[in-house]
């Protein structure tokens, strides 16, 4: 019912501010997203901040002013938040954000594993806090909680060392006042100290019941007691009150909220007028009402470390303050200017003598008050100093659009450089064409997988790699970016043949309608990128993961196996020539296996083994049990068989292209035969056969080569190509 009612609200709210128009739209992509993400679809909206509320819902207060109004300030910076009960927290959500506050949040399971695995993925968590309710050594210091039985003080007392505990886990802390920050710190090493303040609604409220606010025979004092455990505070102000009201027939007193009446006041009481808790949208109403707020509190480190929300409430509907000189109000409050402070009993008589007396007094420090809170205790002017803090504690984020998850050359490149990034500290996110990935997982290392669909993204991206051309409309279309890069790996525009429309969009990805650095790992790319698109590109050299690919000589003394790799489906890989090749060898001297990730081999194809969609970890081993790869691509960015073939001790002979050639030596590495010329290329394989010390020769150069080109070797080059951008 609670849910229907705020969409019910939600919907009046959009029709009234933004007309039908928008709210169709809006309809629409709520149901579009919601059908993409499922179950949960609220947090599956990226966004760059998650607050986990641990505060029960029978207690709102706190996580209004520490959840819902911290929201709000970093809505009007600009950065996109999202909230959940902490009972209610999945492993899951942490795909969705970059930066976590946990809010007055016991430790759990759930959430030790959740921060465990944001850090991980160096994500950064935080800690806020409203109270010092993180160790019994502060709590011990409330006397009510004297008055609980056993097994409700020892149940109380582990809430809050949990609450410790969870602290103790984050990276930094928020917190109300001073005396809390000062306490914190002993907890973690940076506290950022973000006021409570008054939200638009409230402030939009409080005009109205200033507005509407009606006059009283009596001077009307007031107490907004808030709970049980701020009895102690009254019962220090009581003589005083006692001794007004006596004295002052005129004066009521008001009381809000939990408040045993004192046994003292039971003879006054027709000048008091007792009022239930109110839900917080009738508050400025209630306190508007009053001429006088009291805000009296104990000295003690627990009081000193509470927020001053008693002086701000009332002080936006032009009430005035007298409080204890104590804390938040001590800081905050200027004596006789924004309210009045008091240390001792006699202090408190003559204040609230001075105040009820002296009509033109109360309006001076009232409008004065309200002219500082409207303007310095408020969600709309005060959130840039927590947005800067947020965003220090945001780690730089990068993100890869794919167009698959399926490996190919070009997508496992991406996902090494993205492990890569991830390893040198980065916050790493893959951006997927569908919902159905969740994680990219390699050799112990997770990266979150999340979809591409524009109404399911909010979130900051510090920098985008677009990584095929159908992805560089993403960079296009997706304003909150900082710095986008085009990842090339191959002139895509001769991908297709001449009339094919995907010919001139695979073009227009040179041709960027937003700015974009180019990045390559082929020094072929970086060439025409920069001579005919005019770009200016950074290049870092291409990889291999030399441990997986051990190197072995082979034995020719038995059948030689010759490996064809390559779609015979695209034109460019040209496949066929490989076959007429192997077609003129003696089938009882060459076994011919065949390894494609998509097309099945042509009916005419020669082939012993077919090896289809073979999962990338099993590769090396392909290449192992082979003595030859045949490669015939004519158009290669960078061109990983010959390399990984190299790698295990194995040969190539190879048609050079643009994307072979920068590691590519003829008789140094492999041997090269020029495309077409099939006599050329039987000549090569039988001169590997024939001579050993050519195969020695190669041998060598290849694992040399392959080890150059190692992950580990050449890795601070691919980094520097996003980092030093």
């Amino acid at each position: 019912m609670a849910g229907i009612k705020v969409l019910a609200s939600k919907t009046i709210k959009t029709l009234r501010d933004e007309g039908i128009t928008s709210f169709t739209r809006k309809t629409k992509n709520f149901i579009k997203a919601s059908k993409i993400a499922g179950k949960d679809a609220k947090y599956k909206v990226y966004k760059d901040v998650l607050f986990i509320n641990g505060c029960d819902e029978s207690v709102p207060h706190p996580a209004r002013y520490r959840v819902t109004h911290q929201r709000e300030q970093l809505d009007a910076n600009n950065i996109s938040s999202n909230e959940i009960y902490y009972v209610n927290l999945q492993l899951d959500q942490v795909r969705f954000y970059r930066t976590f506050v946990f809010f007055r949040c016991p430790y759990t399971e759930m959430v030790g594993e959740f921060i465990s695995l944001a850090k991980s993925l160096n994500k950064k968590v935080l800690f806020d806090i409203d109270d010092l309710v993180i160790d019994t050594k502060y709590t011990n210091t409330i006397k009510y909680l004297d008055t609980m039985n056993s097994d409700e003080r020892r149940l109380y007392d582990d809430g809050v060392m949990r609450m410790g505990r969870t602290l103790k886990l984050c990276d930094a802390a928020i917190t109300t006042t001073q005396r809390l920050a000062e306490e914190l710190s002993h907890y973690v090493a940076d506290v950022f100290i973000n006021r409570n303040t008054a939200s638009e609604i409230m402030c939009k409220l409080s005009e109205e019941a200033i507005e509407n606010k009606k006059s009283s025979e009596y001077i009307r004092i007031g107490y907004f007691s808030g709970s049980l455990t701020h009895n102690d505070d009254f019962r220090m102000i009581l003589p005083a009150i006692r001794n007004i009201l006596e004295n002052h027939k005129n004066v009521q007193l008001h009381i809000v909220g939990d408040l045993d009446l004192p046994t003292e006041l039971l003879d006054l009481k027709e000048q008091i007028i007792a009022h239930p808790f109110v839900d917080w949208k009738e508050l400025p109403k209630l306190i508007s009402e009053i001429d006088i707020n009291l805000a009296p509190i104990e000295n003690s480190i627990f009081n000193e470390a509470k927020s001053e929300n008693k002086w701000v409430e009332a002080a936006l509907v032009k009430v005035p303050t007298i409080a204890s000189n104590v804390g938040a109000f001590k800081n905050m409050i200027t004596h006789n200017e924004t309210g009045i402070l008091c240390e001792t009993e006699k202090e408190w008589e003559e204040g609230l003598i001075n105040l009820i007396s002296n009509k033109d007094q109360r309006e001076r420090i009232a409008n004065n008050a309200y002219c500082y809170c409207k303007k310095h205790c408020v969600t709309i002017y005060t959130g840039r100093p927590l947005a800067a803090f947020i965003r220090k504690y945001t780690t730089p984020n990068i993100a890869f659009v794919l167009p698959s998850m399926k490996i190919s050359g070009g997508i496992m490149v991406a996902l090494k450089h993205a492990l890569l990034l991830q390893e040198a500290g980065q916050d790493v996110i893959l951006l997927n064409v569908d919902y159905k990935t969740k994680w990219y997982e390699n050799d112990g290392r997770r990266i979150p997988v999340i979809g591409q669909n524009l109404q399911m993204l909010e979130g900051r991206f510090d920098k985008v790699v677009a990584t095929m051309w159908t992805t560089v409309k993403f960079l296009e279309e997706y304003a909150n970016i900082e710095k986008r890069f085009y990842l090339v790996q191959n002139y895509e525009t001769d991908f297709y043949r001449p009339g094919e429309v995907l010919r001139i969009r695979a073009n227009q990805s040179y041709h960027p309608i937003v700015p974009i650095q180019y990045i390559t790992i082929s020094k072929w790319c970086k060439h025409w990128l920069e001579e005919e698109y005019g770009h200016p590109t950074s290049y870092a050299p291409n990889g291999i993961e030399k441990k997986q690919f051990q190197h072995f000589k082979r034995d020719f003394n038995r059948k030689i196996r010759i490996l064809i790799e390559g779609d015979c489906g695209v034109h460019y890989k040209n496949v066929d020539e490989s076959f007429k090749i192997v077609d003129k060898l003696d089938p009882d001297k060459f076994e011919i296996w065949y390894m494609s990730y998509n097309s099945n081999p042509k009916t005419y194809y020669r082939v012993d083994r077919f090896l289809h969609q073979i999962p990338y970890s099993e590769v090396p081993e392909v290449y192992r049990q082979c003595h030859i790869l045949l490669k015939t691509s004519y158009l290669e960015s960078f061109s990983y068989p010959p390399l990984e073939m190299m790698a295990t001790g194995g040969y190539a002979v190879v048609v050079p292209n643009g994307g072979n050639e920068e590691y590519l030596v003829d008789n140094y590495n492999c041997l090269l035969y020029p495309c077409g010329e099939i006599d050329k290329a039987i000549e090569a394989i039988n001169q590997l056969c024939s001579d050993e010390t050519l195969r020695d020769k190669l041998y060598e150069g290849g694992i040399k080569t392959a080890e150059e080109r190692n992950w580990e070797t050449i890795k601070n080059e691919v980094i520097a190509l996003y980092l030093g951008n």
